[in-house]
């Protein structure tokens, strides 16, 4: 599967940095994680610190899929809302999944700080806006819910935001978010674990897996074989090639990022914004005054119908974030399509589908991939070892 157009902001702005061998002889390991992206990059990190040896792969070269493509907007709030998600999977596991999320963002902070990685890590608050009457019914049912769930989240008025730049008529604010460089942190974590001791492997593509003898056989590409205990997938979308229980709807979305706007306003890179619009639309600076906005959401058919409408996407983004932020002057640098999923209750799959094979996955679907795999950290080892854990139950297969 193609995940996304070709030009893409995290990989030009970094090149390659450094690049790692294909397979070119069989191995055995006590895990294999297939997925070399900022999901496969965190997980690696646990094992390797919890003493185990690790080799990772990845079919193209490292964090050039989904990764590349992230506007890596880190929010405790998910896809689905707080008061739906209640109504969906109870009041226990949806409040539950959103301290995950506010954890999951400290948590990374905390790994950051340890490797040393500049990945342009910065808090931030969130503010998710309505633009319609319609919507503030919804709109207030979430502050509600939130509020009585022990959030920290303040009631914005029109007249509040148009302090910000922005045209709409009401808002949540959160006082938890923040946003980074995916790729260069993918990277560094990889570029970390290597150090640990943990083989890599680029442009090696497994296709098929056995298992003999309580051991599993992944089968590359070249007819090389690497003979593990335990195989951890980490390969996102790339998983429904491989899981058969329908787990995610994937869609196309689009992303426009602004040339350098030396007056961008401080109000605007102090928080990321986000409206209750289905799909939404969500906006966020960079250190370098940029604006990278991101929505137009399609379903998923193929790569080159989904490429094809990116000149039209770029517009329908570009005059959306003109009638939000009529004062900001956004001219188009860069622009990419991507392929992401939506999962039916907006939350991630973790653990095995198949209890009696030692196959798992760290699936982080929709907007908080990056906060879902830094969850996904925390039961990882619980999969691996046979033990119970809360989030294997609440983000179980076949739920």
């Amino acid at each position: 599967m193609k995940l996304r157009s070709t030009e893409t902001f995290w990989p030009l702005k970094h090149a390659m940095e450094i690049s790692y061998p294909s397979i070119d002889s069989d191995l055995e390991t006590e895990i294999l994680i297939i997925g070399a992206g900022i999901t496969g990059a965190l997980i690696a990190y646990k094992l390797i610190n919890e003493g185990k040896k690790v080799i990772m792969v990845d079919r193209r070269d490292i964090c050039n899929g989904s990764t590349a493509a992230s506007t890596a907007l880190l929010q405790y709030e998910i896809d689905v809302s707080l008061h739906e998600l209640v109504k969906m999977r109870g009041l226990e596991c949806a409040v539950d999944s959103y301290r995950n999320g506010k954890k999951a963002i400290f948590d990374l902070r905390t790994i950051i700080d340890t490797i040393k990685s500049d990945c342009e890590f910065e808090f931030k608050k969130s503010i998710y806006f309505c633009s319609l009457k319609k919507d503030l019914p919804f709109l207030k049912a979430e502050f509600k819910c939130r509020k009585e769930s022990g959030f920290d989240v303040s009631w914005l008025e029109k007249w509040d935001l148009e302090k910000l730049g922005l045209n709409a008529l009401a808002a949540i604010e959160s006082k938890t978010a923040a946003v980074m460089d995916p790729y260069k942190l993918a990277q560094d974590l990889i570029r970390y674990c290597e150090k640990k001791g943990m083989q890599i492997f680029d442009r090696t593509n497994i296709t098929s897996t056995h298992t003999q003898k309580e051991k599993l056989i992944a089968h590359a590409e070249n007819r090389h074989t690497i003979t593990a205990d335990h195989i951890v997938h980490c390969s996102g979308y790339e998983s429904t090639e491989t899981i058969t229980e329908k787990i995610v709807d994937l869609k196309s979305t689009y992303v426009i990022v602004s040339e350098n706007l030396p007056d961008l306003p401080k109000s605007f890179k102090k928080a990321i914004f986000w409206d209750t619009s289905s799909p939404y639309l969500y906006f966020r600076g960079t250190q370098d005054n940029r604006i990278i906005m991101g929505g137009g959401d399609e379903e998923f058919k193929d790569s080159k119908k989904r490429d094809k409408l990116i000149p039209k996407k770029e517009q329908f983004l570009l005059k959306k974030f003109q009638r939000k932020f009529p004062n900001i002057d956004f001219k188009i640098d860069y622009s990419w399509a991507g392929t992401f999923g939506e999962t039916k209750d907006g939350l991630p799959y973790f653990g095995k589908p198949n209890p009696n094979k030692n196959e798992h996955y760290v699936l982080g679907f929709g907007g908080n991939g990056i906060t879902f795999s830094v969850i996904g950290m925390n039961s990882i080892l619980c999969s691996v070892e046979g033990k119970k854990h809360k989030d294997l139950e609440y983000y179980r297969f076949h739920r």
